[in-house]
């Protein structure tokens, strides 16, 4: 019997990024496609000896809300078990408009699910993924590394990577592009991004309630932009600790960072109200400016954007995220197809036809997350009014609430079936 051809290239797909985003599509491509080579390139140096299980919890850790649909994706890839444990459930989610009536309320039990989505810390997932990927012979690491330029080639693409300042070409397929919006790659390699400026900066915080958030998150729009307040915690635990998104304008961001914790804990009272008692407690905080970011065209031969390199969101409805991995699945898809029928992955019409099926997921999670900021961010006594009609409405009719509540939930194709190997 003959040996296979050697394959012409260093790799097959070369993913520019290791974060969560760039780790999950090498275990998914490791498992749907486990002959092709994965090259991972992250520019932080990995922690070789950090696992789940050593893993302590941090008051100030930055956490993700997971929708339902993602967990189902999780499952897929055999990752779920390791995250369990610290994934906190969202069993219910309030809407409100502060200092009005309307509000609506959405529950896991009327769904028939354990949950809507569930919040966990980011460091806790990026332990799973690098556990299950060192168990993956087929995925590569190089780190710290970057990606400074990708060069069309007759076939395939050739990647420079500056290691410590050193250069090297690495020949592949594909590259990915999965390290975010800041790390100019995106602007280097002449994509071009569509930014909306919402004015405003999110404060991100972990808060500690008097009272138990018995498993709620609650998206509480007020006159000044809208907040977000997410369950953190072990499961089963009479946990008190939510993660915190607070939308502020400039006045008002300078005021909160130049106050004490008190005074920090004070605005926030007084702006979110009282629905989980008395503020005791608020962490370390981080901000940067909200933009509504798009990048048209995120496909060209041999190369393609992914998450918040293609998209970015505002982060009060907690979607961007589960877009982004909703995104990654569809592209192992379209790498599956290429693969069965001997197409090169980084053909353009392999691309593109990922790029065609996401763009309608992403308008429509993108009109949803948006939506709710115009209507909500309008100040008129008619809109507020219309507002609160329209979340009486959601609360009183079990199909208008059974829509909002399955966006909520990222359910959709890609939440099933992806984890089993050929």
């Amino acid at each position: 019997m003959s040996e296979p051809a050697a394959s012409p290239f260093d790799t097959d797909v070369l993913i520019a990024g290791g974060g969560l985003a760039g780790a999950t599509l090498a275990l998914a491509l490791s498992r749907r496609l486990p002959h092709l080579q994965v090259t991972v390139v992250e520019a932080y140096p990995l922690a070789a000896d950090a696992t789940p299980d050593a893993y302590q919890p941090s008051y100030d850790a930055r956490s993700t809300a997971l929708a339902w649909g993602s967990r189902l994706i999780y499952d897929g890839l055999d990752l779920w078990p390791q995250l369990a444990g610290g994934a906190m459930p969202i069993r219910h989610i309030h809407v409100s408009d502060r200092g009005r009536f309307g509000a609506t309320r959405l529950a896991a039990e009327e769904h028939g699910q354990d949950a809507l989505g569930y919040v966990v810390d980011n460091r806790l997932m990026g332990l799973a993924l690098m556990q299950a990927l060192a168990e993956r012979p087929q995925v590569h690491w190089r780190a710290p590394a970057r990606v400074m330029d990708v060069i069309p080639q007759p076939s395939g693409v050739s990647a420079i990577l500056d290691m410590d300042g050193s250069r090297a070409a690495v020949t592949a397929q594909c590259v990915v592009v999965a390290d975010g919006g800041r790390s100019g790659l995106r602007e280097r390699l002449g994509f071009r991004a569509d930014t909306r400026d919402y004015g405003q900066h999110a404060l991100i915080a972990n808060v500690s309630t008097r009272q138990p958030h018995a498993g709620t998150a609650y998206e509480r729009f007020t006159d000044a932009g809208p907040m977000a307040l997410l369950p953190r915690g072990r499961p089963g635990a009479a946990a008190c600790d939510s993660a915190l998104v607070w939308t502020l304008n400039d006045h008002d961001l300078e005021q909160v960072l130049a106050g004490s914790d008190a005074d920090r804990l004070a605005l926030l009272q007084a702006r979110f109200g009282w629905r989980q008692g008395r503020f005791t407690r608020i962490g370390e905080c981080s901000h940067y400016p909200l933009k509504l970011t798009t990048v048209p065209e995120a496909a060209r031969p041999g190369m393609v954007l992914v998450g918040n390199a293609a998209h970015t969101l505002h982060p009060v409805a907690g979607q961007g995220f589960n877009l982004a991995l909703r995104g990654l699945m569809g592209l192992v898809e379209q790498f599956e197809k290429a693969d069965t029928a001997g197409t090169p992955l980084g053909h353009l019409g392999v691309l593109q036809a990922y790029q065609d099926e996401h763009r309608r997921d992403w308008q429509e999670t993108v009109r949803f997350s948006d939506s709710l900021i115009q209507v909500f961010g309008a100040r008129s006594r008619a809109l507020a009014a219309a507002r609160d009609a329209g979340l009486v409405g959601l609360d009183l009719v079990p199909g208008a609430r059974r829509w909002f509540a399955r966006r909520a939930m990222g359910l959709g194709r890609f939440t099933r079936g992806i984890g089993d190997e050929r």
